[in-house]
């Protein structure tokens, strides 16, 4: 009987032409070079901001001043009934009755405007805000599809996926330090683009998913290999080996309960699976290619320098929580920090309450800051009930130990912040201002507005044009926030500020004001939706008449917008704003966007 020889294994090589570590190496300062082009574009904003020392100090750090009275400017009422006078101004009233009294004689000191682009290119900036996709700009598509222009090269480029795994091992591991950097929350990326970290942050998803591609790519391409040659177990059992299998494991969970499904089904699981894999793929990583070492030892440098800064910006205190129950939100109170923020910035929140849930003093929410700096009731978020997390502290806030006795529940807090925010750009710079809101986006606006009112008494604002609109369900939603609202209509002697209030649902119940309490222009409520093509219109004209004539100090200088609501809302005043007719947007000198969207 005759034998024949076994074949011999299928033995596979791979061979590239290029060296995979010096190609990622330079294309790693490719991206470089043009993030830093971007940054040189930005930088006469940042220098602008150089022109007080409060403007670039603050927003960095939480905390706890004694309040002081300024005495170099104040405001005199010529009006009989004085200080003491409650009743809502008119337009035709408005600038008559008050002047402005300086100690010294001094002129108001107006902030430099840096406009974010040459008059010639803002119909091309317009486009590049127009919407791709809900909550994507045009300008964000542009910059993946940059990106990855940039990668498919360096995948490409004299090589292909089935005959060299090694050079997308070497693709993955040098985009881990930039998706490190854009996940951090104190994003120095984000600090000179001068966006916050939740800005960026579709960057850091389409990093992530570039290296699991990348990664799987280059992993199933040796398990491929060593199944053809039958020495798969004996390969996978090399240290080196077992464990790039293990941080190949670690990046694939990390894609997988990072989808959106997760994050609103389960954050808390999308939370520690972050923390866990992020952790164990770096060791994994150096262990499986020592000569990674210097794109590992950089993503650690970020991610302890981000820890750092967490636990120096956090503050352990006691806050006042009280339930709104007709905007469905919660107030919190932290008079211990009263300063260290700028307007339209937000904090991240922990209660460190048992009535929070088995693990509910665990998770941190991010919340806008609806109070101005050094104000005398210290910092103040609104949280409204829109999951497990929130709905748990509006029960707590109203609890049945507390109901009817008219007090706040005090609670221990872990608040770390400041972060987001305008970032270079100066809303007091603008001669015009327009706030849209929806719900709780109401707490972006009315601390931007109390800012520039309070920028306008010291004379430091050059806007002259105010008007918030706020979309609520129910009308009864106006109800807690009257007082605060009329307080804004007194309060802006110099610049007028109109509030314009849209409630989209029938009321509930018996409406919650008489038919003759709206008689003034400076507030008033409406049924319906907003028209802001309208409301932007008579922005640009009141800015118009005003600015004509005037001195070159006080010339105009453009009209900022701020949205702060739900993913639809910003991309509906997006597209409004896009419609303005270009003549008329060169006439108020440029229309700027800053939106706070809610969502992840």
């Amino acid at each position: 009987m005759a034998y024949t020889a076994a074949p011999a294994p299928t033995v596979i090589t791979f061979e590239s032409t290029a060296d995979p570590a010096a190609l990622v190496y330079h294309i790693d300062l490719f991206l470089i070079a043009i993030f830093a082009t971007v940054v040189l574009l930005r930088l006469p904003r940042l220098a602008a901001r150089l022109w007080k020392f409060s403007e670039w100090s603050t927003g960095h750090i939480l905390y706890r001043t004694n309040l002081r009275r300024s005495a170099t400017r104040r405001v005199e009422f010529n009006s009989e009934a004085g200080s003491r006078h409650h009743d809502l101004a008119t337009d035709d009233t408005h600038w008559s009755s008050v002047q402005r009294v300086s100690e010294k004689g001094s002129a108001p000191s107006y902030p430099p405007h840096v406009s974010s682009c040459p008059q010639i290119f803002r119909g091309a900036l317009q486009l590049l805000n127009a919407r791709f996709n809900p909550g994507v700009s045009m300008l964000q598509v542009i910059i993946v599809v940059i990106y990855l222009a940039t990668l498919v090269y360096l995948a490409f480029y004299k090589t292909n996926p089935f005959s060299d795994p090694v050079r997308y091992g070497w693709i993955a591991v040098s985009q881990i330090p930039f998706v490190f950097a854009l996940s951090s929350k104190n994003n120095i990326l984000g600090y000179f683009l001068g966006s916050g970290y939740e800005k960026v942050h579709i960057l850091h998803r389409v990093i992530g998913r570039v290296i699991v591609v990348a990664a799987n790519v280059h992993g199933l391409g040796f398990i491929y290999q060593w199944n053809l040659e039958g020495v798969f177990m004996n390969r996978i059992a090399v240290p080196s080996n077992y464990w790039g299998l293990i941080a190949l494991i670690c990046a694939d969970i990390l894609v997988f309960f990072s989808t959106d499904w997760w994050r609103a089904k389960a954050y808390s699981l999308f939370l520690s699976t972050h923390i866990v894999g992020a952790s164990l793929i770096l060791p994994a990583i150096i262990t499986h290619k020592p000569p990674t070492a210097p794109y590992v030892l950089t993503a650690v440098g970020i991610m302890v320098l981000d820890r750092v800064m967490r636990w120096i910006k956090t503050r352990i205190t006691t806050a006042s929580i009280r339930p709104l129950p007709e905007l469905g939100v919660t107030r919190v109170e932290i008079p211990s920090i009263n300063g260290g923020w700028r307007a339209g910035q937000h904090v991240r929140i922990r209660v460190l309450s048992s009535g929070m849930g088995l693990l509910g003093w665990a998770e941190t929410h991010p919340f806008t800051i609806a109070s101005i700096v050094k104000g005398e009731e210290g910092m103040i978020l609104m949280c409204k009930k829109t999951g497990d997390w929130t709905n748990k502290l509006y029960d707590l806030a109203k609890s049945s130990a507390y109901e009817g006795e008219g007090e706040a529940r005090k609670v221990r807090v872990s608040v770390e912040g400041p972060y987001g925010g305008p970032g270079h750009r100066m809303f007091a710079s603008f001669s015009a201002a327009v706030f849209v809101a929806g719900g709780s986006g109401i707490t972006f606006a009315l601390s931007s507005i109390q800012d520039l009112i309070q920028k306008d008494l010291e004379g430091h604002s050059r806007v002259k044009v105010i008007h918030l609109v706020w979309s609520v369900q129910d009308p009864s939603s106006l109800v807690p926030l009257l007082p605060l609202l009329t307080s804004l209509v007194q309060q802006s002697v110099f610049t007028p500020i109109r509030i314009s209030v849209f409630y989209t649902r029938a009321p509930i119940g018996k409406f919650p004001f008489p038919d003759t309490f709206f008689r003034s222009t400076a507030l008033t409520l409406s049924p319906g939706r907003p028209k802001v093509s309208k409301i932007l219109e008579t922005a640009i004209s009141k800015a118009v008449s005003l600015g004509s004539g005037v001195k070159d100090q006080e010339k105009i200088t453009g009209l900022i917008v701020g949205v702060c609501g739900p993913v639809g809302l910003a991309d509906s005043v997006t597209a409004e704003v896009g419609k303005v007719d270009p003549l008329r947007r060169d006439q108020v000198g440029g229309i700027e966007i800053h939106d706070e969207c809610f969502g992840w």
